[in-house]
């Protein structure tokens, strides 16, 4: 079985069609026609079904597409590897939550490092981003709240505390828990502590208005909209300002781990190396501490959290 016969074969999956996978490889129509029969014989079995509109995959050809896209990103890989490690190129795909504060500080220093990568960045919430990963959509995702999955490998990125945040004018705890929940979309574990949280509270029923960006979350809330649960990182300026007023809550759902994940048996190219290192060094340097622990910042008697 040959690598090209197999880029022939996910073209004609992925288009549909003989005519349009010769056009998309620069191929005549005959030679993209002999190589899928090719195929087929050396399988022993038929991989489309012909119709008038096209080319249909069937059931075997769904699971040989399974293992020609592994295939096939695993001789990317292996290319990629055996450029100049010390001064990696491509592609690099990651994703992440919106709230991750030294998120810009790690890939800038990246960027600055190593210019002749392609970083592309997609947001998205923790569940998707995971399962984005699992699937080889993403190289590696920044996600909050991840425990552990035999087929993940993570790095651990630093430790949150989520705060209850509302409008500048401050309300008891009881006026909060009947305050419409400010939250992304299901997936996102920031939601999920929130409305755990409430449901120990007796709360069961809240109100849930749900939002595609951070910076509308944070408007509505200074707004007077209702009530989210955020990393302090993102709001300590804010508050500060008097635009917000903070709440801590039980560290049972405060506490939170932010880590880089990545498939356990991806090949590490030099690529994914440098951006781990980019991580580490980032992470680990005092002077890129930003971070402030919310013990310091709010007066636990004076506010204290009701159980």
């Amino acid at each position: 079985m040959e690598i090209k016969d197999l880029l022939i074969f996910q073209s004609v999956a992925r288009n549909g069609s003989i005519s349009k996978a010769a056009d998309e490889l620069c191929y005549v129509q005959s030679h993209v026609t002999a190589r899928i029969k090719s195929l087929e014989s050396k399988l022993k079995t038929q991989l489309f079904d012909r119709h008038s509109r096209g080319t249909t995959l069937n059931t075997e050809g769904k699971r040989l597409l399974v293992y020609t896209e592994k295939i096939l990103f695993l001789i990317e890989k292996v290319n990629k590897e055996f450029q100049d490690s010390a001064n990696p190129s491509g592609a690099l795909e990651i994703g992440t939550v919106e709230t991750i504060m030294k998120l810009p500080m790690i890939l800038s220093t990246y960027h600055k490092n190593h210019p002749n990568v392609d970083l592309t960045l997609k947001t998205g919430v923790s569940t998707d981003l995971i399962n984005q990963v699992l699937k080889r959509k993403l190289d590696g995702a920044f996600v909050t709240g991840f425990g552990n999955h035999p087929e993940i490998e993570k790095v651990e990125v630093f430790q949150e505390e989520l705060v209850l945040i509302s409008g500048s004018k401050r309300i008891s705890y009881d006026n909060l828990k009947n305050k419409p929940l400010l939250v992304f979309n299901s997936g996102c574990s920031y939601r999920a502590r929130l409305e755990n949280w409430l449901y120990d509270e007796g709360i069961i029923n809240a109100k849930v208005m749900e939002f595609g960006t951070l910076e509308t979350i944070l408007g509505s809330v200074t707004a007077g909209l209702g009530i989210s649960l955020v990393p302090y990182s993102t709001v300590s300026h804010l508050e500060a300002d008097g635009i917000i007023q903070c709440y801590p809550i039980p560290k049972k759902y405060s506490d939170i781990s932010i880590v880089f994940i990545r498939q356990v048996d991806d090949y590490l190219t030099s690529t994914m190396k440098k951006f781990i290192d980019t991580i580490n060094q980032v992470t680990n340097e005092p002077h890129l501490m930003t971070l402030k622990p919310i013990i310091n910042v709010f007066d636990h008697e004076k506010y204290p959290v009701e159980n």
